[in-house]
């Protein structure tokens, strides 16, 4: 599997354990208040674990494009 594949099984993975959490959520034997509490908790946590991906993401990005253009420079000269 190439990293391409790798990563979209990863997205649709995260995808599927939010939209399963919050069903599970959803027909829970609670008030819907205490429902909506508990779904604007986790997706906080969601969120924040998407952003802390993301920002790992663009860092690796940034190092794979430096030796890109290292390898390209050293090839040049």
């Amino acid at each position: 599997m190439n990293k391409d594949h790798a990563a979209g099984f990863g997205v649709g993975l995260l995808a599927g354990v939010v939209i399963g959490g919050v069903i599970a959520l959803l027909f829970a034997p609670q008030s819907g208040k205490e429902t909506r509490q508990m779904i604007k908790e986790k997706f906080g946590g969601v969120s924040d674990a998407i952003k802390g991906k993301a920002a790992d993401a663009t860092q690796l990005a940034e190092t794979v494009k430096e030796k890109t253009t290292n390898a390209v420079h050293a090839l040049k000269s």
